[in-house]
């Protein structure tokens, strides 16, 4: 049951700070509000009715008028815990994994988080003790966000419900404003861009008893979910395989649970091919095949346009295909909605495909959609995973291994030999330079545009380092130090909310097999030579397609990953709005950035001295959410 939900404690309670989610849950609402020792509690739900369609599966919902839950997500192995509390005497009164989550908590505390596979984010009151408890999935698909006040605290599924509560300011968080402009990556901390508003992390959770703890009093938040270890399994390449491709599949079995039509995104890339044939297989052996449905983005530029993959899958499937073609002037157009959406400013114009593709789903009719989210974090798919692959080779003295990786990462890849070089420095130089070279090349190669008054004291940080250091992760030594931040804080987090908001605002339930916490454990397990190889990355998941995927997926080596044809947009058809944008959020935050560098920074670009990077965009979006959100300094 994929929805929106709030709770508030001291807050006056008003039901618009549910309903103004209504596009999270437009299948029903409800609203019930209690008296407590710490005043007065509100719980909203928006529903989307995804499991037990009926309206016995509302929420709030109790447990023997006791134990009040709201919740957002999809417990797939509902019906195995159903069973195992049905085996224990429990009596359940709807086919709801809502109810088997309450009856789970009630039964089994806090323990019941480890047996849930499945993403969530809910909140119980339990109305004699006067406690409250809240939770986040291991890797924090779905949101929750916290606001605390003196006089009150909230939670919820998007900021955009604290805006009416009292106390509340939109401000503009300069940290993690630094790191999005400079690196893109949000979602690393449990900060966000607006000042004061914060979210319990995946894997955290929240207790609180109103009987000691008082409202201006820190929450006490925590891990429920541990932080993975990398290389614990000692393990050969043909089991690795074997293991990764029965674990996946089961994950997309049960990931296929639904009362309402399930589709899937397809890109032509290796992680959402790998999820369609799984999808296909299992449905096949059903005999339901007619049932799968593929969507993708597709374009005119042969650069950035995968058909020729996606097509290998249809055929492979016979799945049937929906194509959806985002328009370069749309990309603008659509801008401030996708905004108001995603509740903070997104880092390319891929946010608007992926807006795109479930429009698409929507008009198809298609309530669930599979993504193939979370591979390339665990399995090392990044292209800037191979610096560190590199300087692993160089602490373990492989420099015959090093140079024929390079050129495969030159001849595959399109990363050039200088390009290597120039990364693998910065992880290889003592920590007191590194700071210095990052200065060193905003100013010479970037015209310091990010050197404003306001940003200037985080110069040279690095949000990655941040990311890592939030999670108490020591210095990476390898990819297998790279995967596990990269999947519990620097990358992962933030494309699962652009996700959640983008399904979300279209009434659509986007779900991620990956992310099977069962799949997630093997991966990270995995050493290091089960992920890159010489010039290819998720070399164990390749082995694992084989026979399911078509080869000339199977075997790719060159990674686009989802993208759009920003530079011929941005240097032609929307070379005015771009910079129109540009001066937009110079006008709207002056003293932020550094107008000079910036003007030079983007002209580089748009004049083509330099490639065109995300910077841009990054840039527009942080004005047009300023304007949305009318977010001051």
């Amino acid at each position: 049951m994929v929805c929106g939900i709030w709770f508030s404690l001291g807050f006056a309670p008003d039901p618009a700070n549910i309903d103004v989610v209504a596009h999270r849950g437009p299948d029903g609402s409800g609203w019930k509000v209690f008296s407590s020792v710490a005043g007065p509690v509100a719980l909203g739900h928006r529903r989307l009715s995804i499991i037990d369609l009926s309206d016995a599966a509302q929420q709030p919902m109790a447990y023997a008028e006791r134990y009040w839950i709201v919740y957002n997500g999809e417990i797939y192995n509902y019906i195995e815990l159903r069973e195992e509390l049905e085996a224990g005497g429990h009596r359940f009164r709807t086919q709801s994994d809502t109810e088997v989550l309450l009856a789970a908590l009630v039964r089994w505390g806090e323990a019941a988080l480890g047996r849930l596979v499945g993403m969530f984010a809910f909140v119980v009151w339990d109305a004699a003790a006067q406690t409250i408890f809240a939770a986040r999935d291991s890797f924090g698909i779905k949101p929750l966000y916290v606001f605390a006040t003196p006089q009150g605290v909230a939670l919820a599924s998007e900021i955009k419900q604290f805006t009416g509560l009292s106390g509340f300011s939109a401000r503009l968080n300069i940290a993690r404003t630094y790191d999005f402009l400079s690196a893109g990556i949000m979602e690393h901390t449990d900060g966000t861009l607006f000042e004061g508003v914060r979210q319990l992390r995946g894997g955290e959770c929240v207790r609180f008893d109103l009987q000691h703890w008082q409202l201006g009093e820190d929450l006490p938040i925590r891990r429920w979910y541990r932080i993975l270890e990398p290389g614990t399994l000692d393990i050969g390449e043909r089991e690795a395989g074997q293991c990764l491709r029965a674990l996946l599949a089961d994950s997309v079995r049960i990931h296929l649970r639904s009362d309402v039509p399930v589709g899937t995104c397809l890109s032509g890339g290796l992680d959402s091919s790998s999820i369609v044939c799984l999808m296909a297989r299992e449905l096949d052996a059903a005999g339901q095949r007619a049932k799968v449905n593929s969507v993708s983005a597709c374009y005119d530029e042969q650069s950035v346009d995968e058909r020729r993959f996606m097509e290998a899958v249809v055929e492979r499937t016979r799945c049937i295909p929906h194509w959806c073609y985002p328009r370069f002037e749309d990309a603008f157009a659509l801008a401030e909605r996708i905004t108001w959406h995603q509740d903070e400013p997104y880092g390319s114009t891929s946010i608007f495909a992926q807006w795109c593709v479930f429009e698409e789903a929507r008009r198809a009719g298609l309530k669930v959609m599979l993504d193939g989210q979370g591979a390339d974090e665990q399995l090392a798919g990044y292209h800037s995973c191979f610096p560190h692959y590199f300087a692993d080779l160089i602490r373990r003295r492989q420099f015959a291994t090093l140079l024929h990786a390079a050129l495969e990462c030159r001849a595959w890849h399109g990363v050039s030999l200088a390009e290597q070089i120039r990364s693998l420095l910065v992880l290889l130089a003592p920590a007191r330079w590194v700071r210095w070279l990052r200065r060193e090349r905003l100013a010479v190669a970037h015209h310091d545009w990010l050197a404003g008054d306001g940003l200037r004291p985080y110069l040279g940080s690095s949000a990655f380092e941040i990311a890592r250091e939030s999670i108490g992760r020591p210095a990476v030594r390898g990819i297998g130090d790279l995967c596990v931040v990269l999947t519990h804080s620097a990358n992962l987090a933030m494309l699962l909310h652009w996700e959640d908001r983008n399904s979300m605002a279209h009434s659509i339930e986007a779900r991620v097999p990956f992310l099977d916490h069962r799949v997630v454990e093997f991966a990270i397990g995995l050493g290091d030579r089960h992920k890159i190889v010489g010039g290819d990355t998720k070399r164990v998941l390749r082995r694992a397609m084989s026979g399911i995927l078509p080869e000339k997926i199977r075997q790719r080596r060159d990674k686009l990953g989802f993208t759009t044809p920003e530079e011929t947009w941005f240097r032609g058809p929307l070379r005015e709005a771009v910079l129109g944008g540009i001066e937009q959020t110079l006008e709207r935050y002056p003293g932020l950035l550094n107008p000079r560098g910036v003007r030079a920074h983007m002209a580089d670009m748009i004049e083509g001295r330099r490639p065109v990077d995300f910077s841009i965009w990054r840039i527009i979006s942080l004005g047009i959410w300023g304007r949305v959100f009318a977010v001051s300094v």
